[in-house]
Protein backbone atom coordinates (compact mmCIF):
# COMPACT_ATOMS: atom_id res chain seq x y z
CA UNK A 1 0.00 0.00 0.00
CA UNK A 2 1.21 3.46 -0.98
CA UNK A 3 1.24 5.84 2.31
CA UNK A 4 1.26 8.75 0.16
CA UNK A 5 -1.77 7.78 -1.88
CA UNK A 6 -3.96 6.01 1.25
CA UNK A 7 -3.31 8.98 3.50
CA UNK A 8 -4.77 9.14 7.20
CA UNK A 9 -7.28 11.53 5.92
CA UNK A 10 -8.19 9.13 2.88
CA UNK A 11 -8.87 6.25 5.13
CA UNK A 12 -10.84 8.21 7.47
CA UNK A 13 -12.73 9.53 4.65
CA UNK A 14 -13.67 6.35 3.03
CA UNK A 15 -14.49 4.48 6.73
CA UNK A 16 -17.47 7.29 7.50
CA UNK A 17 -19.67 7.57 3.93
CA UNK A 18 -23.18 8.98 4.72
CA UNK A 19 -25.66 8.69 2.97
CA UNK A 20 -25.91 4.77 1.87
CA UNK A 21 -28.67 3.80 0.33
CA UNK A 22 -31.42 4.18 -2.05
CA UNK A 23 -34.34 6.83 -2.13
CA UNK A 24 -37.44 6.13 -1.88
CA UNK A 25 -38.58 8.01 -5.03
CA UNK A 26 -35.80 9.92 -6.18
CA UNK A 27 -36.10 12.34 -9.53
CA UNK A 28 -33.31 10.54 -10.81
CA UNK A 29 -31.13 7.76 -10.55
CA UNK A 30 -27.65 6.93 -12.78
CA UNK A 31 -24.67 4.81 -11.94
CA UNK A 32 -21.14 5.36 -13.26
CA UNK A 33 -18.83 2.12 -13.68
CA UNK A 34 -14.75 2.33 -13.87
CA UNK A 35 -14.11 -0.72 -16.07
CA UNK A 36 -10.43 -0.28 -15.06
CA UNK A 37 -10.61 -0.75 -11.61
CA UNK A 38 -14.35 -2.14 -11.59
CA UNK A 39 -15.48 0.14 -8.87
CA UNK A 40 -19.38 1.12 -9.28
CA UNK A 41 -21.69 3.98 -7.93
CA UNK A 42 -25.40 4.03 -7.90
CA UNK A 43 -26.32 7.82 -7.13
CA UNK A 44 -30.33 9.01 -6.85
CA UNK A 45 -30.83 13.00 -6.06
CA UNK A 46 -33.78 14.86 -5.22
CA UNK A 47 -33.63 18.39 -6.77
CA UNK A 48 -36.09 21.67 -6.28
CA UNK A 49 -35.17 24.05 -9.09
CA UNK A 50 -31.54 23.75 -9.20
CA UNK A 51 -30.76 22.76 -5.66
CA UNK A 52 -29.86 19.21 -4.28
CA UNK A 53 -32.46 18.61 -1.59
CA UNK A 54 -31.66 15.10 -0.98
CA UNK A 55 -28.67 12.41 -1.53
CA UNK A 56 -28.31 8.76 -1.19
CA UNK A 57 -25.77 6.24 -2.76
CA UNK A 58 -24.73 2.82 -3.17
CA UNK A 59 -20.66 1.83 -4.29
CA UNK A 60 -18.91 -0.80 -4.62
CA UNK A 61 -15.37 1.12 -4.93
CA UNK A 62 -12.09 1.25 -3.94
CA UNK A 63 -10.55 3.36 -1.30
CA UNK A 64 -9.84 6.58 -3.55
CA UNK A 65 -13.98 6.45 -4.53
CA UNK A 66 -15.53 5.37 -1.19
CA UNK A 67 -13.75 8.88 -0.15
CA UNK A 68 -14.42 11.10 -3.15
CA UNK A 69 -18.17 9.92 -2.31
CA UNK A 70 -17.72 10.26 1.67
CA UNK A 71 -17.12 13.79 0.85
CA UNK A 72 -19.84 14.04 -1.57
CA UNK A 73 -22.27 12.62 0.52
CA UNK A 74 -20.86 15.09 3.33
CA UNK A 75 -21.75 18.33 1.66
CA UNK A 76 -24.07 17.51 -1.18
CA UNK A 77 -27.43 18.61 0.04
CA UNK A 78 -28.19 22.16 -0.22
CA UNK A 79 -25.78 22.62 -3.16
CA UNK A 80 -26.45 23.77 -6.25
CA UNK A 81 -26.44 22.62 -10.03
CA UNK A 82 -23.83 25.09 -10.64
CA UNK A 83 -22.03 24.17 -7.31
CA UNK A 84 -21.86 20.44 -7.77
CA UNK A 85 -20.31 21.11 -11.55
CA UNK A 86 -17.75 23.43 -9.57
CA UNK A 87 -17.10 20.44 -7.47
CA UNK A 88 -16.27 18.39 -10.67
CA UNK A 89 -14.02 20.99 -11.89
CA UNK A 90 -12.21 21.31 -8.43
CA UNK A 91 -11.57 17.80 -8.32
CA UNK A 92 -10.36 17.74 -11.41
CA UNK A 93 -8.04 20.45 -11.52
CA UNK A 94 -6.66 18.73 -8.17
CA UNK A 95 -6.35 15.24 -10.01
CA UNK A 96 -4.97 16.91 -12.98
CA UNK A 97 -2.54 19.56 -11.65
CA UNK A 98 -2.39 19.28 -8.09
CA UNK A 99 -3.99 22.29 -7.18
CA UNK A 100 -5.11 23.35 -3.91
CA UNK A 101 -8.90 23.29 -3.95
CA UNK A 102 -10.47 26.98 -3.18
CA UNK A 103 -12.11 27.44 0.52
CA UNK A 104 -15.57 26.09 0.72
CA UNK A 105 -17.47 22.76 0.80
CA UNK A 106 -15.23 21.26 -1.91
CA UNK A 107 -11.61 22.24 0.47
CA UNK A 108 -12.60 19.18 1.73
CA UNK A 109 -10.81 17.57 -1.53
CA UNK A 110 -7.17 18.36 -0.50
CA UNK A 111 -6.35 15.23 0.74
CA UNK A 112 -6.41 14.11 -2.75
CA UNK A 113 -3.43 15.95 -3.84
CA UNK A 114 -1.08 12.83 -3.49
CA UNK A 115 -3.87 10.88 -6.00
CA UNK A 116 -2.83 13.61 -8.91
CA UNK A 117 0.28 11.10 -9.22
CA UNK A 118 -1.53 8.57 -10.07
CA UNK A 119 -3.05 8.80 -13.09
CA UNK A 120 -5.53 4.78 -12.95
CA UNK A 121 -6.80 6.43 -9.77
CA UNK A 122 -8.30 9.66 -11.39
CA UNK A 123 -11.00 7.48 -12.84
CA UNK A 124 -12.54 5.87 -9.58
CA UNK A 125 -12.21 9.53 -8.10
CA UNK A 126 -14.24 10.52 -10.86
CA UNK A 127 -17.15 8.33 -10.43
CA UNK A 128 -19.53 10.26 -8.08
CA UNK A 129 -19.28 13.38 -10.17
CA UNK A 130 -19.81 11.45 -13.49
CA UNK A 131 -22.83 9.52 -11.92
CA UNK A 132 -24.23 13.15 -10.67
CA UNK A 133 -23.77 14.90 -13.55
CA UNK A 134 -25.92 12.45 -15.24
CA UNK A 135 -28.90 12.13 -12.72
CA UNK A 136 -29.00 15.93 -12.63
CA UNK A 137 -29.14 15.91 -16.54
CA UNK A 138 -32.06 13.16 -16.16
CA UNK A 139 -33.64 15.36 -13.40
CA UNK A 140 -33.27 18.84 -15.09
CA UNK A 141 -33.05 18.10 -19.09
CA UNK A 142 -32.67 22.05 -19.64
CA UNK A 143 -29.38 22.27 -17.73
CA UNK A 144 -27.55 19.30 -19.54
CA UNK A 145 -26.50 21.38 -22.30
CA UNK A 146 -25.11 23.90 -20.35
CA UNK A 147 -22.98 21.83 -18.57
CA UNK A 148 -19.86 20.10 -18.57
CA UNK A 149 -18.69 16.60 -18.26
CA UNK A 150 -16.26 15.60 -16.26
CA UNK A 151 -13.04 13.89 -18.22
CA UNK A 152 -13.26 10.24 -17.92
CA UNK A 153 -10.41 7.34 -17.74
CA UNK A 154 -12.55 4.14 -19.02
CA UNK A 155 -15.49 4.44 -17.36
CA UNK A 156 -19.42 3.74 -18.44
CA UNK A 157 -21.98 6.07 -17.38
CA UNK A 158 -25.55 4.22 -17.02
CA UNK A 159 -28.81 5.59 -16.24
Amino acid sequence: MDLDLYNKQILRLAASISRVGRLPAPDASATAHSRLCGSRITIDLKLNDDVITDYAHELRACVIGQAVASVVAKVIVGLTIDEVDEGAEILSAVLRDKTLPPPGPWAKFEPFLPVADFRSRHGSALLPFQALQRAIAEAAPGRACQRPAVVSFGQVVRT
